[in-house]
């Protein structure tokens, strides 16, 4: 009996030991200790924070601002500084979340242009390359457009548009890649698709001429004359300096079809800002809230 109980009890003992190493591997978010402070320097020590570039304790403060002081001006203010500091840290789903929450508690509030402009650039800097998933390039679309309805004379709706233009590039760099892939395989319908995409909805980006001469080069493939001859004009008439045009007016030549338009003789290749990266650099034009610190009473 007493060797069975010593064996029950290093049992017991074993497994306690166990279930506090594992308490003691699990990491857990560093929280400042709850200690009843003045709001003032609660927030001007995380905008020290913030300063310094010390993202994670800036955010630790901000969010002490909001615990101990809910109802305070400043407590709306910090929501704002705490998605400025998860958005520098690259904590994007944190950042669009601590918007998000600004917006459903403040919706009509000054700010919230600056809440929406935030959002939708921590979409923009997830875009990846053509090659790979668009979703986050499909809401950075989205979240930009809304910037500009809902605040067109704003200075965040001024740079919304630009990155828009870049935007609509960048899908219309991924039409393009999909319809080079079905004609590499011999799917002429499904490239068509994919090319008269990119003219009908992206017609203003980069990748236009190009689309153009796909659609001529498609059309000439499966007989269709009449069709490649018409893109082949649209494609002379907008872009005749292009080397796209060139290309296709050498193309169209060839099958003893001759355009209206004769290239110009100094062609350049247009379209080249699909070809560039997206600069992953944080964006200059967000900053803190220009009003980020309330004014004492």
């Amino acid at each position: 009996m007493l060797r069975n109980s010593l064996g029950r009890s290093a049992l017991v003992a074993a497994m306690a030991a166990l279930a506090l190493a594992g308490c003691a591997g699990r990491k857990e978010k560093p929280r400042l200790a709850y200690e009843e402070r003045p709001v003032e320097l609660l927030y001007a020590t995380g905008a020290d924070r913030l300063d310094r570039g010390l993202w994670s304790q800036a955010v630790g403060y901000f969010e002490e601002v909001e615990r101990q002081h809910p109802y305070s001006e400043w407590s709306r203010r910090a929501i704002l500084m705490t998605a400025f500091a998860h958005y520098q840290s690259n904590n994007y789903a944190e950042a669009i979340g601590d918007a998000d929450r600004f917006l459903s508690l403040y919706p009509g509030n000054p700010a919230a242009v600056y809440a929406y402009y935030l959002k939708a650039i921590c979409y923009f800097e997830q875009i990846v390359d053509v090659g790979r998933d668009q979703a986050a390039t499909g809401q950075a679309l989205n979240a930009l457009e809304e910037v500009v309805r809902r605040y067109p004379n704003s200075e965040y709706a001024q740079d919304a548009r630009l990155k828009i233009d870049m935007v609509n590039d960048q899908l219309a760099g991924k039409e393009m890649n999909i319809g080079r892939w079905y004609l590499r395989q011999g799917d002429t319908l499904a490239a068509i698709g994919r090319f008269k995409t990119v003219v009908e909805r992206y017609q203003t980006t980069s990748h236009t001429p190009e689309a153009l001469y796909r659609l001529v080069e498609a059309y000439l493939t499966l007989g269709l004359f009449e069709e490649a001859k018409r893109n082949g004009a649209v494609l002379g008439y907008n872009y005749p300096g292009d080397v796209w045009y060139s290309d296709a007016y050498k193309l169209l030549t060839s099958k003893g079809l001759q355009p209206a338009t004769a290239p110009s003789a100094r062609a350049e290749r247009r379209g080249m800002l699909s070809r560039l990266p997206f600069v992953k650099d944080k964006d200059a034009t967000l900053k803190p809230p220009a009003d980020a610190e309330p004014k004492s009473n």
